[in-house]
């Protein structure tokens, strides 16, 4: 009997436990401090780029840094403390960029680095809007003869360990059936010396951008041809650390008001004036009127910072890599979708 009322007794307290259980308010785990208050907290942004492509992100002799992964910085950097230069740029090679990244040591990338499925899920990267639309191609001699792909049987191909482009490559002399040796190499530096001064490539690979850019800075710079051949897409982004999505918000945000600007056409050139446009999409994406940037953690005028300090899309990508820059390069798929290009920014409200 007295083994009865216990199993009984238990049964009870246990189903008692389940219900206080359901009907108590379950404790939630404090959230850890966003990238976005550390930044804030900091007064600076630390930024991770390249800095040796020329139109991407280049530093001078005078330590002065440009390219349009440079002005994606400053425009955070605008956003935030109102200050384009409130930065500090770090330069990262292929092979630590994501270890910066994710341990802290820069905020974000704005690194030409491409946005893939790998990059986006098992390497813990979250990608912002892409800001330059790309492709793999190929750089060789003038005189060497090499028109196409297929004309490097049997020779040698410089490539820059720890990028998509080593398995881009593999893959295309793979399903070609080309028989070429690939040399690896750490650094960027180190590949086009191999290939510009000690001539132990005969082609090197990359980005077009990278390469047009790499080879403005090589001696006869005219005796180096890009092929005509695309190898891949590149969509080349920001990105930041994975779930982190106030930090994240704030980066993808201050891209879009880049592109949204150029659509709506607001320049640095206009943009005072703009404030006092009738048009209330205008006025709300200037924070003249609503709230928008309380809800990323800015004030509400931080598209107009960006723009006043920085400029839209089309004057970044003009004075980097389009009409008044050495490259000159057209904008095609780069342009706004209302122009045939793909960027595209969801609207401001």
């Amino acid at each position: 009997m007295q083994k009865w009322v216990y199993l009984l007794l238990t049964t009870l307290l246990f189903f008692t436990h389940l219900t206080a259980c359901k009907n108590s308010p379950i404790k939630q785990t404090p959230r850890g401090k966003s990238r976005l208050d550390v930044v804030k907290e900091r007064g600076k942004l630390h930024c991770g780029v390249e800095g040796y492509i020329p139109g991407f992100s280049f530093v001078d002799q005078n330590g002065n840094y440009s390219g349009i992964d440079v002005d994606i910085c400053k425009a955070v950097a605008a956003a935030l403390f109102n200050d384009p230069n409130a930065v500090e740029y770090r330069n990262l090679d292929s092979t630590e960029r994501f270890t910066a990244l994710n341990g802290g040591k820069v905020d974000m990338l704005s690194r030409n680095t491409t946005w893939s499925l790998s990059r986006d899920t098992t390497v813990g990267l979250e990608f912002a809007p892409t800001t330059f639309y790309d492709g793999q191609g190929m750089m060789v001699r003038a005189d060497s003869g090499i028109k196409s792909l297929k004309d490097l049987e049997g020779k040698s191909i410089c490539v820059e360990a720890g990028t998509t482009r080593e398995l881009i490559l593999s893959d295309n002399l793979l399903k070609r059936n080309i028989q070429a040796e690939t040399l690896t190499f750490q650094q960027a530096d180190s590949a086009y010396a191999a290939y510009a001064e000690e001539g132990r490539c005969d082609g090197i690979t990359s980005d077009k951008s990278q390469l047009l850019g790499r080879r403005s800075t090589l001696p006869n710079s005219e005796q180096h041809i890009i092929l005509n051949t695309n190898l891949s897409k590149e969509p080349l982004s920001p990105a930041t650390k994975n779930n982190d999505s106030a930090w994240f918000d704030v980066i993808k945000w201050v891209i879009y008001a880049l592109i949204e600007a150029e659509e709506l056409g607001i320049t640095q050139a206009n943009v005072d004036e703009k404030k006092n446009s009738d048009d209330p999409t205008v006025r709300r994406f200037l924070g003249v009127e609503g709230n928008l940037g309380e809800g990323l953690g800015l004030s509400n005028d931080f598209a107009y910072r960006v723009i006043k300090q920085v400029g839209n899309y089309s004057e970044v990508y003009d004075r980097n890599l389009g009409k008044n820059s050495p490259f000159k390069l057209p904008r095609g798929q780069n342009n706004l979708w209302t122009n045939g290009g793909l960027l595209y920014s969801p609207p401001f409200r």
